[in-house]
Order: C-alpha cells, then sequence, then structure tokens
C-alpha cells in the first residue's frame, strides 16, 4: 500500500435523523418525531465529538423531494429541520467538532450566505463549514420564483464558480486586527483594516465589506459536493473538502487523482483539498449480524417508496407502467439535475443487469455512495485500502439506522486507531485543524497593501 507519510483518515458524520436508510423511520428503534426533535440531533453529534470526529454534515433540499404525496407520505424526508438554523443550535451544546451544512447557490444571495456562515463561525469558536451545491430540480425552483438559470447544468456552476469568488472576497472584507476596542479614543474599528470588495462581474456585483467581523478561522471551510465535469472544476478551483459518491476503488482513485491534478492546476497544493467519498457501513460482530441488521432495513422498504426514489434520483423519469420485477427501459431522459447521480444509478443497473425493484433496493440506503455490510475488520480493511491507495482522504459517514453512528464509533473507530489510521482526541479546536488545513490568506487585504 502507498505510505501517506503519517497522514490520519477525516471522518464526517453524515447525518440524518433516524438514519440514512429510506426506511429508517420504521426501525424499532426509531422515534417518529426525530427530524424535529433538537434532543436527537444533540445526541449525535456529542457521540461523534466524544469519538472526535472531524465534522458533523446536514444535507438540505428546498422543496419536498417529489409531488407524489402517497410517496412524501411514506418517508421523512419532508420534515427535517433548515441544517444552519439546526448547526447554530448544535453550537452551544458541543465544543469541538466542525458543523457543516448544505447551502445552494442557486436560491440564495452571496451577501446573506456569506453573513450566515461568518456569524456561525463566531458562534461556535471556528467550526463552520459550507457545502455548496447547485440547485436543478423543478420543485425547488418553483418555490423561488424560477430564478435565472437555475435549471441549466453548465450556467448554474458558472454562476456558482462566480457565487464562491464573492463569499470569499466578502470573508476577507475584514483583517484580522481590524477591531480595535479602544474605549480611551472611541475609536471601536480601525477603518484601514476594513475594504469594499467592488465585486462586477457577469452575474454579480456586491460592494462590500460585509457587516460581519473577519471569523475565527479566517474563512469558513468551503465544501463542495458534485461529481459531474462541471463539478470537478468547481472543486479544485474552491473547495477544501469534497463530498462524493464513489463505489470503487478504481473509480475513487480516479476521481481523487482528476480533483487533485486539476487543483495543481490552479496553483494549489493538494493537501488544501480533501476527497471524502461517503459510505454507508452496516456493522456486526459477525458478518451474519451485519447481514441481518441490513436486511431488517431492507425489509421495511414500501414499494412506492423504493419506485419513486429511484424516480427522483434519475432525474423525474416516470416508470410506473412498468414491473418492478422487469429491467430498467432504456428511456432514461437527460436532466439538468443531479447529473452525476444518474449517471451513477444508470450505470449501475446496467453493469448489473438489475431490475427497477433491485435497483430501489440497492440505493434504498447508500444512494448510490459507498455500501458496505460487515465486521469492524471488514469495514476497517476497506477504509485503509481507500486511504492508502489514495482513494481518499476520509470519509463520510452515513449511519444506516437509529443506532448505525453508536455502531460505528463502538466498533470501527477503535480498530482504526489500532491501525494508527484515526486520531485519539481532538489536537486542535477549529474545523480547519482538525482536517489539516491552512488559514488561507487574506486577498482582499493583500490587494489594499499593495495599492
Amino acid at each position: 500500500m502507498t505510505n501517506r507519510d503519517g497522514k490520519k483518515i477525516s471522518l464526517g458524520a453524515f447525518l440524518h435523523p433516524s438514519g440514512h436508510h429510506v426506511a429508517a423511520w420504521r426501525h424499532p428503534d426509531a422515534q417518529p418525531d426525530a427530524g424535529v426533535n433538537l434532543a436527537n440531533y444533540t445526541r449525535l453529534a456529542r457521540l461523534a465529538e466524544s469519538a472526535s470526529f472531524d465534522l458533523i454534515f446536514f444535507a438540505d433540499q428546498a422543496a419536498l423531494p417529489s409531488e407524489n404525496y402517497d410517496y412524501i407520505s411514506r418517508t421523512t424526508r419532508a420534515t427535517l429541520l433548515e441544517p444552519l438554523t439546526l448547526l447554530s443550535a448544535l453550537a452551544a451544546v458541543t465544543e469541538r467538532i466542525g458543523l457543516v451544512a448544505t447551502v445552494s447557490t442557486s436560491f440564495n444571495e452571496p451577501y446573506n450566505l456569506a453573513r450566515y456562515f461568518a456569524s456561525l463561525d463566531h458562534i461556535s469558536g471556528g467550526r463552520a463549514g459550507w457545502n455548496l451545491v447547485t440547485s436543478g430540480t423543478r420543485l425547488e425552483g418553483e418555490n423561488f420564483s424560477n430564478p435565472p438559470g437555475y435549471s441549466q447544468h453548465d450556467e448554474r456552476y458558472a454562476r456558482a464558480r462566480e457565487y464562491a469568488e464573492v463569499v470569499q472576497k466578502l470573508w476577507d472584507s475584514w483583517e484580522v486586527d481590524a477591531i480595535l476596542g479602544d474605549k480611551a479614543s472611541g475609536r471601536f474599528v480601525d477603518r484601514s483594516k476594513v475594504h469594499r470588495i467592488d465585486h462586477s462581474g457577469q452575474y454579480y456585483s456586491v460592494d462590500g465589506p460585509l457587516s460581519v467581523a473577519r471569523s475565527p478561522q479566517g474563512r469558513p471551510v468551503l465544501i463542495q459536493a458534485g461529481s459531474s465535469a462541471s463539478g470537478r472544476e468547481l472543486a479544485a478551483l474552491t473547495a477544501e473538502a469534497v463530498f462524493t459518491a464513489q463505489r470503487t476503488l478504481a473509480e475513487a482513485q480516479e476521481f481523487y487523482g482528476d480533483v487533485k491534478e486539476k487543483a495543481r492546476s490552479y496553483g494549489r497544493d493538494e493537501d488544501d483539498i480533501k476527497i471524502l467519498p461517503g459510505i454507508f457501513p452496516v456493522i456486526g460482530r459477525t458478518e451474519s449480524e451485519a447481514r441481518e441488521k441490513f436486511q431488517v432495513l431492507q425489509d421495511l422498504v414500501h414499494p412506492v417508496v423504493g419506485l419513486n426514489y429511484i424516480q427522483s434520483h434519475l432525474g423525474g423519469i416516470d416508470l410506473s407502467g412498468y414491473p418492478l420485477d422487469g429491467p430498467l427501459p432504456d428511456i432514461a431522459p437527460e436532466t439538468e439535475a443531479n447529473r452525476s447521480r444518474r449517471v451513477l444509478l444508470l450505470d449501475l443497473a446496467r453493469k448489473r443487469n438489475l431490475t427497477i425493484r433491485e435497483l430501489y433496493l440497492e440505493i434504498a440506503g447508500a444512494r448510490g455512495h459507498w455500501q458496505l455490510v460487515g465486521t469492524p475488520n471488514e469495514i476497517a480493511d476497506a477504509l485503509e485500502s481507500y486511504f492508502h491507495e489514495r482513494g481518499a482522504d476520509g470519509f463520510n459517514i452515513m449511519p444506516p439506522s437509529p443506532h448505525g453512528l453508536d455502531d460505528f464509533i463502538e466498533l470501527v473507530v477503535p480498530e482504526l486507531r489500532r491501525r494508527g489510521l484515526f486520531r485519539d482526541a481532538y489536537e486542535g479546536r477549529t474545523l480547519r485543524d482538525h482536517l489539516g488545513l491552512k488559514t488561507p490568506p487574506n486577498r482582499i487585504a493583500a490587494a489594499a497593501t499593495a495599492a
């Protein structure tokens, strides 16, 4: 295996209230109100922090996932808290763990977003991270008066590129020592260290400065999710961590190498960007116990949910007229939404000749991410292989069930530590510290000094 020079695996906890499996809410141990129960989220956040995870992460979608209300009525996907609000509450009950939320560039202004995350970084003492996504679903667009370019894939990413630039400029509009607090002179702020950004671009015109002082990390950590060609370019240019879905080592190595090479082409060091594939681990002390745990969840998938689940991930294709135990029809349309996930699922169905039912059961838990069902040693072996063979810098753990995170921390984390792959305790206080990321230079201040 490749020597990683003493580096350790990064671990994020990608939290869903009862677990990521689409039927997890039906598990006997699941709480009916888990999606809006702050005590439930607090338990999970503190549990991840007790194991010294780098971060917790919440995804988001600004609409119900479907217009099929029979489907919606059989899932918990419609009853989730807004993630930035939730993370502000969790910042008050945790001390060290990173706090990452998804916010879309398609339906939020850069100035507002920069304020939100700078504020969260102050509230948490330097633990905030923004997962940058673009949104192209019709259902989301119709909740926001169909903003320009939201539905066109390449247009969304072009806007997102400039959007990220504006947000970073706003975060840099205050120098670290701009606040004087000089009561004797009556001068609170050093005016020379607060800067307009005067951004005028193709999509955005923003004067600045931000109305929040420079945050404890310098800037919140910028994360990107998306594996399409446009997504890779955006990640290589802007991201400090990438959440991705890679099911095999070969796929993971190709993605890892490509994004790192693109980052180098933009003048970045490859260690300035961390690749964190999602994994869906079902863990048992024996292999048969792991299989039994997984089968309990699979048996709870309702056909209405399974069918609509893959329809939404395939860009809204209607499969209702096809037999569940027949093949996936060769009619999947091009779509501007979730392009990389659609390609992944179609490729999976074709390579393995899966029926519609087999496909929805295949993704009912991991949604196209890497699914592992096995013993602690088997799970640790797989993660170690991806890490040492340059397929990942760490992993975003997707607990499958109400106690899935407990299982991973109790059974897998000690094995990773025994192998020297994961920290025994936090070595810093900020999310940048945990991920081993440098504080980025203040480019606005540097330009002002040069001028």
